[in-house]
């Protein structure tokens, strides 16, 4: 990878005129959709941190058609978290097409996100998400059916993989055929399918696929800080970037990469009684919005983010053990406060 621009890359966002965030100088930071975690409580905390642009969990173009109560609630956003996109998963261009339609009717949100970027085996086996990889003529087929369905209402986005194997990555034709639909930024996390979450991200094909298209390219993969934000900003084309699992247990993860793309410097860590504040909010939230108010069925739900919270915390690994079995804020309460003892920081 070299600093060298050609024609397309990162200027090429400029000739869009759609898509506001990628104005002249920005750099925006996007918080990847994970299924399960970027719920609309955790985009709200990670847009308050310095998150640019949202991404809803994927949802079931099925699911929206069937009129699925528990469907359509991840669709739901606030105000506050624009500029946000809903993400849909599907093999139909017209059934997509017309749940995308439902979508915009329902909430205008800033672009609808096509996902043909999933490796997980139940979304793969409806032929969904990273499937399409393998079958470039249906994968077509989807991204034009819903830029028909809504391409002149909101703009399409859409997130891929490198590939679905070793053998076959195939980002750079991918991406030139989403845009030949339609599709005006396309993210590209730099693993193929078949390597799930594992080994290392390839930034020279995501690079590749930012100078091959005329539109922005959003790179996703292995950014932790902000110093691994600046280097794929010096070093490659495209034109912003998608943080994902760094963000779960570190959503100041964004307020550091804003800094250090600002200042060059890394800002000072982020002490014990802010984690704890957020991390005791964020249950409160979760609580508060829980049906019918359930607190123990919230926070059972919470379990794993918050043991994903307190990694690096004074004696982790027999919080974890504890968290695993918390069943209201109040214990969670208590924990914060012994934790915060032992660290010399009580009150």
């Amino acid at each position: 990878m070299g600093t060298q621009r050609s024609g397309r890359g990162r200027g090429a966002e400029l000739r869009s005129g759609v898509l506001e965030w990628f104005g002249k100088g920005r750099f925006p930071v996007y918080l990847a959709p994970m299924a399960g975690v970027t719920d609309d409580i955790f985009r709200g905390i990670c847009k308050e941190l310095g998150a640019d642009v949202m991404v809803t969990e994927l949802v079931s173009a099925e699911g929206i058609l069937q009129a699925d109560g528990r469907t359509r609630k991840y669709t739901e956003f606030s105000e506050f978290q624009r500029p946000v996109g809903v993400q849909l998963f599907g093999a139909d261009g017209g059934r997509m097409g017309e749940a995308a339609r439902k979508i915009v009717a329902w909430k205008r949100p800033d672009f609808i996100d096509l996902n043909f970027g999933c490796p997980v085996n139940k979304v793969v086996a409806r032929n969904g998400g990273s499937s399409l990889l393998k079958d470039c003529p249906l994968l077509a087929a989807v991204a034009a059916g819903v830029v028909r369905a809504v391409g002149g209402q909101v703009p399409v986005t859409a997130k891929i993989r490198i590939g679905w194997d070793a053998q076959s990555i195939n980002a750079v034709a991918i991406a030139k055929t989403l845009v030949d639909c339609g599709v005006q930024v396309i993210a590209v996390h730099g693993r193929t399918r078949s390597q799930g979450y594992g080994g290392v991200a390839n930034w020279e094909v995501i690079d590749a696929v930012a100078r091959a298209v005329p539109v922005p390219v959003i790179g996703n993969g292995d950014l932790a800080s902000g110093a691994d934000l600046a280097r794929r900003k010096r070093e490659t084309a495209v034109a912003g970037v998608m943080i994902g699992r760094a963000a779960m247990g570190n959503p100041w993860v964004f307020r550091e990469a804003k800094h250090f793309l600002k200042t060059g410097e890394t800002p000072a860590p982020v002490r014990l009684e802010e984690r704890w504040n957020l991390v005791l909010r964020h249950c409160r939230l979760v609580v508060d919005s829980a049906r019918h108010g359930n607190e123990r069925q919230a926070l059972t739900a919470m379990r794993t983010r918050l043991m994903t919270y307190c990694r690096g915390f004074p004696g982790a690994k027999e919080l974890r053990h504890k968290l695993c079995h918390v069943i209201s804020v109040g214990e969670i309460e208590d924990l914060a406060a012994c934790s915060l003892g032992q660290a010399g920081l009580g009150g």
